[in-house]
């Protein structure tokens, strides 16, 4: 669709995802071995080949990761949050719609039918679940030229500065999805967005050393499994840094 751009946010600290952001920033973290930025940016260009990633966090390995791939708006000194990660890239996107989509969820949404569904003139919101609110899990947003015009380029958030204003006045079209969706911003969901994705087997990375056993498992390239060890549902991402993950965490 040559009329719409995308935006990928990817600033955020990962401070939920902590211990595993002090090793790799959020957008970085692999799920079946493939980055999660990776993963956004692809769906992305199911719908447009035009792709802005934001970074501030991380800043240095996201640039190296990213270069050459996709438009990089660096946000500095501060990240600029949803909406202004989006309206600071407002001349980038010159007149075009915009998809947003934050790159720390993993889904199997049809992001090309949620654009090709769409009017042009409202907001767009695709959501996983009933609800729609602050705390929606919103799987993408399509924003009109109208409205990515008048973003602030200051912090702030999407929610908002756009969706609820878009909603109190009627402007806002709301799609549902019933497929997998994953916020990946905490341990527990970063796992099971790596079991959703490799269809419940552990997830082993390239060059990692597995002699114990693992179970619902995930290790990072170049991690180590020693023999004695058997891993139960846990996120192993080097040799000091090991995630355990209980039924029930959030």
């Amino acid at each position: 669709m040559g009329d719409l751009a995308a935006v990928v946010l990817a600033a955020g600290a990962g401070t939920r995802l902590r211990p595993l952001t002090w090793l790799r920033p959020k957008a970085l973290c692999p799920v079946d071995n493939v980055a999660l930025v990776d993963w956004v940016v692809g769906w992305a260009r199911t719908v447009t080949p035009a792709v802005a990633v934001n970074i501030h966090h991380g800043r240095a390995a996201l640039e190296s990761h990213l270069a050459g791939r996709v438009r990089l708006s660096i946000e500095e000194p501060v990240a600029l949050g949803t909406a202004g990660g989006v309206g600071n890239l407002k001349g980038w996107a010159d007149g075009r719609g915009v998809l947003t989509m934050n790159a720390d969820s993993w889904h199997d949404a049809d992001l090309d039918a949620f654009a090709r569904q769409w009017d042009g003139e409202r907001v767009r919101v695709l959501v996983a679940g009933e609800e729609f609110g602050p705390r929606a899990h919103v799987v993408a947003s399509l924003l009109p030229w109208s409205e990515v015009a008048r973003l602030p380029t200051s912090p702030s958030g999407l929610y908002e500065v756009s969706w609820r204003r878009a909603l109190d006045d009627a402007r806002l079209d709301v799609a549902r999805h019933t497929g997998r969706f994953v916020d990946c911003g905490t341990p527990a969901g970063y796992l099971a967005a790596n079991l959703a994705a490799s269809e419940g087997r552990s997830v082993v990375g390239r060059g990692a050393h597995v002699d114990g056993s693992l179970e619902r498992s995930v290790v990072w390239p170049g991690a180590p499994v020693f023999g004695h060890e058997r891993l139960v549902r846990a996120i192993r991402a080097d040799h000091q840094v090991t995630v355990l993950v209980r039924n029930g965490d959030g």
